[in-house]
C-alpha cells in the first residue's frame, strides 16, 4: 500500500515539474516580448505553454484509461485552437501586416507545452531556448 502511494506521489511530482517547466519557459518568452513592448507578454505566453502542457498530460492519462485511446486527439485540437486564437491577432492594414509574430509565438508556445506535457523535456527546453 505504501509503495503504491509513493508511486502516485512520484507521478504527481513529475506532473507538477512539467507544469512548472512549461510555465517557466512560456514566462521567459513572454517576458522577452513584454520587455520589447510587443503584444502577448508574460502572462499570455505562460498560460499558453502551461495550458497546452496540462492538456497533453490529460490526453496521455485518458488514453491509458481507455484502451486504444489516441493521445494525439487533444494535441491536434490544441494546435487548431491556438491557430484560431493566433489568427485573431493578425491585422491587415493597407499593405502592412501586424501581429504575425505574435500569432507565431503563441503557436510555438503551444508546441513547447505539448512537448513538455508529453515528457519530451529536451525538445521543449531547446525550442524555448531557440525562440528566445
Amino acid at each position: 500500500m505504501i509503495e503504491n502511494l509513493m508511486d502516485k506521489f512520484g507521478l504527481y511530482l513529475e506532473a507538477l515539474f512539467r507544469l512548472i517547466l512549461a510555465g517557466a519557459i512560456g514566462g521567459v518568452i513572454g517576458w522577452e516580448r513584454g520587455s520589447n513592448d510587443r503584444p502577448a507578454g508574460l502572462r499570455t505566453n505562460y498560460l499558453v505553454t502551461m495550458g497546452s502542457c496540462l492538456m497533453m498530460m490529460v490526453s496521455l492519462h485518458a488514453s491509458t484509461l481507455h484502451l486504444g485511446g489516441d493521445p494525439g486527439r487533444i494535441a491536434a485540437q490544441v494546435v487548431n485552437g491556438i491557430g484560431f486564437v493566433g489568427a485573431g491577432t493578425i491585422m491587415i492594414k493597407g499593405m502592412s501586416v501586424k501581429g504575425l509574430t505574435t500569432a507565431a509565438t503563441l503557436w510555438v508556445d503551444a508546441g513547447i507545452g505539448l512537448a513538455i506535457g508529453a515528457g519530451q523535456y529536451f525538445i521543449g527546453i531547446m525550442s524555448g531556448f531557440l525562440v528566445i
